[in-house]
């Protein structure tokens, strides 16, 4: 009778843990895509989208693209192109405080742009690394609210670019999938 009890219990227990992670996987907050877009730079002028990739409840890994539309920030920055690493220190998936490191090919006005003529000649191409920090909550049905702040320096060209230094921030919103 005992050993009869016994393997009721395991099998009980065994589908009861095979559901926990059936139900992870049906509910979006638990998905591993994120699509985001950066609703403050449309307001200034730029267009910012980004992917995340989420590696487990603490890390993820993503791309973030920057194309400027409005003439007074396309004079500062044309686009960047930005790689990034976060961990997440939050009680929820992937979610919470998180801390970022990235690198970032970036387009920006040279520093001493009166002694070129051609446009194509005015700018400068760089890549920079850098450290951010942010906030980002999840709701259950997986629509996502991100802030985040960044700031990196150039490396490579920094005697012909305006910017040594180089930011990233924004307030996004997006949906994981």
């Amino acid at each position: 009778m005992k050993k009869h009890l016994i393997t009721l219990l395991m099998l009980c227990s065994i589908f009861a843990i095979n559901a926990q992670e059936q139900q992870k996987k049906d509910i979006p907050y638990f998905a591993k895509h994120e699509f985001k877009l950066n609703g403050l730079m449309l307001v200034v002028g730029a267009v910012e989208v980004g992917y995340e990739y989420l590696l487990n409840e603490e890390s993820g890994v993503g791309i973030s693209a920057f194309i400027a539309y409005d003439e007074e920030i396309k004079d500062d920055v044309q686009y960047y192109i930005s790689p990034y690493y976060r961990y997440y220190f939050g009680k929820k998936y992937a979610g919470g405080f998180f801390l970022e490191g990235f690198g970032m090919l970036n387009r920006s006005e040279r520093d001493i742009d009166f002694f070129f003529e051609d446009d194509d000649d005015n700018w400068v191409t760089d890549f920079a690394l850098g450290i951010g920090l942010g906030g980002k909550w999840i709701t259950k049905k997986g629509f996502v609210g991100k802030i985040n702040y960044g700031i990196g320096r150039n490396l490579f060209k920094t005697d012909e670019s305006e910017f040594d230094f180089i930011g990233k921030f924004g307030i996004s919103i997006g949906y994981r999938f």
